[in-house]
């Protein structure tokens, strides 16, 4: 037994020991991460992946309302709720705001410039959009834990005013600095130079939405805007599919098992329908085959069950709306085109009938999807084409920056030459667009033999030459210079809402400050009620917040002075 003694005399002495050595009144868990302990780098990485949430739930339902994208009901007012914005405002207030200003008292106590002022930018860029979006919101009160759980709305000029004093901030801050680069820059692998271009192409962004053609001029003037294509303001997925998926989500829409996303017939027609030379033939969109996938060459000969045209079983043009005729008689009814272009017209809450196999999916750009060449194959199958959802999130574009200062010269009177830059527009984009054949190199070099006996490789065979892209740029001059005045803004603002492929909050803004492009495909039935001017404030702040008050979708945020749009 004599070990059973010592075993509880180890016990005792180990046991006092150990409540000797306990502290109840010890007040923080040594194995959380405070701010002498956290990582900026993994900080950081967290603020970049926030900051493209907020990206992410803030471009889609606006651009289902611009058409961009198809929009799944009869009625605006159903087609929205307070939980559309959830998603944004969580990203923004729940992780993003509060990890920005857990590094911003790191990095600028370390000296890390580039962290602390880009992260200020993608602050001031998610305080800018939940304006554009939602009208007033909290920022003043915002983020102070228990000190002020219901935080009041500030003004939404008030919210610009502070989010443009940030990217002041920042450009001072990255200005000169030679300071350590972050581990990973997602966005510009730590070049403060072409960040302070990106802020100020923001400050400019919000400019043309203020109608402050002064601060226009003076950022032009100034010249450090983003010009080129290497400078673009993207965010960029990767290939993995899982452990983390890293892809596109327009890829994973459309290229693993499920239907994916209807297309709008409208965008389509846009690319290929609405331009005519003066022989009546179609002058088609050069970024068509990136932009749009087709699995099958026939739109308008396929099995009546697979329609669902709300007016008539097939996709019979004779059976178009009045309503869209009155807007534009080639505005089309139920698909986009007879060659293979299968979406849905806007507002169009049909049922969802068996046709998976055939309706169009997202291409190549901007979601890393596949290249149309004609194959008209069914894309899915389980994640294994094209460039395998390595795609992007246009934010803020070279092109965008050409036709927001073409705008400004024709609506607000800036210094610009507003021809010169929709034609410099245009080329940035297609040359963006373009640049994503090194993405399937090896499907653009495959070497085919067409029916009629021709062969080539399919970057030959299918992608237009420069040829035929000054063929289409010099179709647009030729109807700018030929255009009235409102007919000049028509044109730059739908050549910008093409290039913005990808970037639904940029179509939502343009269409409410200029009512354009005009001919905008109407709701599928004639009464569709009052356009969503912005949108709900989030269920999850409203019920939570005893200070907020729900809004409606027809109040206007403080800048959109903008015409009524349907």
């Amino acid at each position: 037994m004599k070990w059973y003694k010592y075993l509880l005399i180890l016990f005792i002495f180990t046991g006092s020991a150990a409540c000797d050595m306990t502290d109840l009144e010890l007040q923080e868990n040594p194995n959380a991460v405070t701010p002498e302990n956290a990582s900026i780098n993994d900080l950081y990485n967290n603020i970049q992946l926030a900051f493209n949430n907020v990206y992410a739930n803030a471009q889609g339902a606006p651009g289902a309302m611009a058409r961009m994208y198809h929009l799944g009901s009869y009625l605006y007012l159903a087609s929205t709720s307070p939980n559309t914005m959830n998603g944004l405002w969580g990203s923004a207030y729940s992780t993003l705001f509060p990890d920005v200003d857990a590094l911003l008292a790191i990095a600028e106590e370390r000296g890390l410039d580039i962290h602390a002022g880009t992260s200020k930018i993608m602050k001031a860029y998610a305080l800018l959009t939940l304006v554009d979006l939602l009208g007033n919101v909290p920022l003043s009160e915002a983020g102070q834990g228990t000190d002020i759980i219901s935080p009041k709305a500030d003004a939404g000029a008030d919210v610009y005013a502070s989010a443009i004093s940030l990217l002041d901030e920042a450009i001072a801050q990255l200005t000169g600095t030679a300071a350590a680069r972050p581990a990973v820059d997602i966005f510009y692998g730590g070049n403060a130079a072409r960040w302070i271009k990106a802020a100020n192409s923001i400050k400019l962004k919000a400019a043309l939405n203020r109608g402050d053609a002064a601060a226009i001029n003076a950022l032009v003037s100034g010249g450090n805007l983003i010009s080129s294509i290497e400078e673009d303001f993207q965010f960029t997925y990767g290939k993995q599919r899982a452990n983390p998926n890293s892809r596109h989500p327009f890829y994973g829409s459309h290229y693993e098992i499920g239907d994916g996303d209807y297309m709008s017939n409208y965008y389509m027609w846009l690319m290929k329908g609405d331009k005519k030379d003066a022989t009546g033939s179609v002058v088609t969109d050069p970024r068509i085959r990136f932009y749009f996938y087709r699995k099958v060459d026939d739109s308008a000969n396929q099995d009546v069950t697979t329609y669902s045209c709300h007016f008539s079983e097939l996709p019979d043009q004779s059976q178009k709306p009045a309503h869209y005729t009155k807007v534009d008689p080639d505005i089309p009814y139920c698909i986009a085109t007879t060659d293979g272009y299968i979406g849905r017209d806007h507002l169009n809450g049909e049922g969802i009938p068996p046709d998976g196999p055939i309706r169009t999916s997202y291409g190549l750009y901007p979601g890393g999807g596949q290249f149309d060449d004609d194959t008209f194959k069914d894309t899915r199958r389980s994640g294994t084409t094209g460039a395998l959802g390595n795609g992007i999130w246009p934010i803020l574009h070279a092109s965008f920056v050409d036709f927001m200062r073409a705008e400004a010269a024709l609506r607000l009177g800036t210094n610009d030459n507003a021809r010169a830059l929709l034609e410099s527009g245009m080329r940035k984009s297609i040359a963006k667009v373009f640049s994503f054949k090194s993405k399937v190199a090896a499907t653009m070099g495959t070497r085919i033999t067409l029916r009629d006996g021709s062969s080539g490789t399919i970057e030959e065979l299918y992608v237009p030459n420069q040829d035929r892209i000054n063929a289409y740029i010099d179709f647009v001059l030729a109807e700018y210079d030929a255009a009235s005045a409102d007919g000049k803004l028509d044109i730059v603002i739908k050549e910008f809402y093409i290039a913005a492929w990808g970037n639904g909050l940029e179509a939502y803004n343009m269409y409410r400050r200029t009512g354009k492009p005009g001919n905008m495909q109407p709701g599928l039935e004639p009464e569709v009620g009052a356009f969503v001017r912005s949108f709900f404030l989030p269920s999850n702040h409203v019920d939570r917040n005893a200070n907020a008050t729900q809004k409606t979708i027809t109040d206007r945020v403080f800048w959109d002075n903008g015409p009524e749009v349907y």
